[in-house]
């Protein structure tokens, strides 16, 4: 995948190895499973920007016959429990091949633990930019950003109209009963990463659980993490076509399931605009180049392009998006516990810490609200 922020360790097991990766292990791995991309030679590098899971771009062979795949696996060390699950990501993004959803083709799962230390998958390397930072949208037309925005939202919408059933996905989930869990599951998440004083998390956590909706919607594939950065895009910039944005692949599906698409919408406005109007996400490669302060259109643009696209009732989002408070806040308390224990890989990891206080705050608000 093309974003350029690459780093490249080394300091693995192997010549040219980033840390996670024993490319003499994967090579060996290769040669008996998919022996076209086992080399040699067999390279590397770190993709930086992903906070959870670790993505590399791999190369097999040299010169113009080399081939560049992608490898997904776990971060190093706090692991939290089914929080990254490869055979899921390879599962839904191997149903969702043939359907509107664009996704990298799936080339591999590997569930031995003896090759890296923690199961991985292969997929196809995709063209295309993750757009993540304000040096990338700054470099945008208003009429681009608007294209991109609008773009995310029809590919969420053309999610969420998918068949489970028709794409052999009925199993992959619970639905029913899919927002309590999801509570009780953050709320867990919560104490396995604990490791300084949290003001008002459990006021939060305590609230949503005494406030659960029906879940009308329940049933349809959820993305779990649905933002921009999780999307490769194009953006033509040729008069012709007026800037044409087009959204290549919909990346890190660690946390799919069958349940509720409100909580994917309810999310996604969290990162727009909760923590793209806070001065927390200023120069953080979390929510940086997002939502309205970064010139892009409002959170209830974005909602009204989606319920326009496909036939979820929408209704009041506020629950759904303290939900998406909380469950962001977990989420970068336990990376900001893996980086004080030094087990995060690439930079921007020192200010993810800064973000729960403003998500806690407005998690409460909504809460209140709805």
């Amino acid at each position: 995948m093309t974003d350029p922020a690459v780093v490249d360790p080394r300091t693995g097991p192997g010549a040219d190895a980033p840390k996670g990766l024993d490319l003499d292990r994967l090579a060996a791995h290769l040669a008996v499973h998919r022996p076209e991309l086992a080399g040699p030679p067999l390279r590397a590098r770190l993709i930086a920007g992903g906070k959870s899971n670790l993505t590399y771009a791999l190369r097999a062979g040299a010169g113009a016959s080399g081939r560049e795949v992608v490898l997904r696996r776990p971060p190093l060390g706090h692991v939290l429990a089914t929080a990254h699950d490869m055979a899921r990501e390879h599962r839904v993004i191997s149903a969702l091949a043939p359907t509107a959803v664009p996704v990298p083709a799936a080339l591999l799962l590997c569930t031995d633990t003896a090759v890296l230390g923690a199961p991985f998958y292969l997929m196809e390397k995709v063209d295309g930019e993750v757009f993540r930072s304000r040096s990338q949208t700054d470099a945008l037309t208003a009429g681009q950003r608007r294209g991109l925005a609008m773009a995310m939202m029809d590919t969420l919408a053309d999610l969420h109209a998918v068949d489970p059933a028709a794409v052999g996905l009925a199993d992959f989930g619970r639905p029913e009963g899919f927002l309590g869990r999801q509570v009780r599951r953050w709320a867990g998440q919560l104490d396995r990463s604990r490791s300084r004083p949290l003001p008002g998390i459990d006021e939060l956590r305590d609230a949503l659980a005494a406030s659960v909706p029906e879940g009308v919607n329940a049933g349809r594939i959820v993305h779990g993490d649905y933002r921009l950065d999780n999307l490769l895009a194009t953006v033509d910039a040729s008069t012709a076509t007026g800037g044409a944005v087009s959204v290549r692949a919909v990346l890190d599906w660690e946390m799919a399931t069958l349940g509720d698409p409100l909580a994917d919408l309810g999310l996604l406005l969290t990162y727009w605009d909760v923590l793209g109007d806070s001065d927390a996400a200023a120069g953080n490669p979390v929510a940086d180049g997002l939502g309205p302060r970064a010139g892009f259109p409002a959170g209830r643009e974005l909602i009204e392009r989606y319920a326009g696209r496909g036939d979820v009732d929408v209704g009041p989002l506020h629950w759904h998006v303290a939900l998406g408070c909380f469950k962001l806040a977990v989420i970068c308390e336990g990376i900001h516990y893996r980086h004080t224990l030094g087990q995060t890989l690439g930079g921007g990891f020192d200010r993810i810490g800064d973000m729960v206080a403003p998500l806690v705050e407005h998690g409460l608000r909504a809460v209140r609200e709805q």
